[in-house]
């Protein structure tokens, strides 16, 4: 049921806006800037402000936080990348001079979103949760915006056509490296803690064990993942941030969405094996049918792979956080209820 809430909402981010290529051009980097602040919201502050009001009021006071921090976070970054420009935020289309988002601004938003969930699963959101919930929210996504700013001065090689409003940066990296480097992260990130639930680490005493390790699996283990898939097997990198977005959709459907879905019905082993293949192969069905069909368009500005790591991860990601862990599944909280009440007591009586 959750599916018939969450697939309109990434529909809509995937072609509300005249279709593909002007949806991606727009909704893509606000998206971007918002998802650190659906982080905040929903892990950090624990849904408020909206958790202090009726359910429907709930969903549409957090998402109306979620999309006015989205659009501060995404002027923040036009102003540092160039220089604030209405008609590049919200214009498909921005004529010459002006300062487009879309490409320019996701070195920022990209590495943000990235260290906030570092912050939040890998770090278990220590030690800013010490803090009261509303600075340590705050608290984390400024860190995770220092980092980013450190990526964005230290390590990307960005350069721009003169007369674009752009500044240019000269680093180590193209954007396409590193995009690739944090897609891959991201899926890391996704598969131990959300489809895994933090195993094998959850059963480690100390945090700062589970911490180190956490943080050596997740970063060790894209870097290897990078080395393979770029460097031995030679996949675009294009490429890579489309699969590596395509895997991450389907951890986020089978992690959160169908959450539970396995574990009243398989022992732990098979349920981790049934768990990630699942998630492998919804992520590559997402994948090849959402290709196929983006490489029937016509692109000038954005392109194929762009869309459909666009539509994994700033559509149909958000939409499924939003509707699980924001919106708690609001309207089908009820029926979730009795479901979970429903499986609980099956597992009792087979116990």
């Amino acid at each position: 049921m959750g599916l018939f809430v969450v697939l309109p909402i990434a529909a809509l981010l995937a072609f509300g806006l005249g279709g593909a290529e002007n949806s991606v051009i727009v909704f893509g980097p606000l998206v971007t800037f918002a998802l650190p602040a659906l982080t905040m919201v929903a892990f950090w502050w624990e849904d408020w402000p909206g958790s202090s009001l009726r359910p429907a009021w709930s969903a549409l006071v957090d998402t109306l936080l979620i999309v006015v921090a989205g659009v501060a976070l995404a002027v923040i970054a036009q102003a540092i990348v160039g220089r604030f420009d209405a008609s590049g935020i919200f214009d498909p289309t921005p004529g010459p001079g002006d300062t487009p988002l879309f490409p320019s601004a996701l070195p920022l938003g990209l590495p943000a979103f990235t260290a906030m969930l570092m912050l939040t699963l890998v770090w278990e959101g220590w030690p800013l949760k010490r803090l009261h919930r509303l600075p340590a929210g705050i608290a984390a996504l400024a860190l995770s915006w220092g980092v980013a700013l450190a990526v964005y001065y230290l390590a990307y090689d960005l350069p721009t056509p003169s007369g674009s409003g752009l500044i240019s940066q000269s680093g180590p990296y193209s954007g396409e490296d590193i995009a690739s480097l944090l897609a891959l992260i991201g899926s890391w990130q996704v598969w131990i803690f959300l489809v895994w639930r933090g195993w094998p680490l959850h059963g480690l005493q100390q945090r700062w064990l589970r911490i180190i390790l956490g943080n050596l699996l997740v970063l060790g283990g894209a870097a290897l993942t990078y080395v393979i898939v770029y460097g031995a097997a030679g996949l675009e990198q294009p490429i890579i941030v489309a699969a590596a977005a395509s895997f991450n959709s389907g951890g986020l459907v089978i992690g959160l969405l169908f959450e539970g879905a396995f574990r009243s019905r398989l022992s732990l082993p098979w349920e981790r094996v049934a768990t990630f293949f699942s998630a492998v192969l919804i992520g590559a069905l997402i994948f090849v049918t959402l290709l196929a069909y983006a490489e029937t368009l016509t692109w000038s500005t954005a392109n194929a792979e762009a869309w459909v790591g666009h539509v994994c991860v700033n559509s149909l990601g958000l939409a499924v956080i939003l509707h699980v862990a924001v919106c708690h599944r609001w309207p089908l909280d009820d029926k979730t209820a009795n479901l979970e009440e429903a499986e609980a007591e099956a597992s009792t009586r087979s116990s």
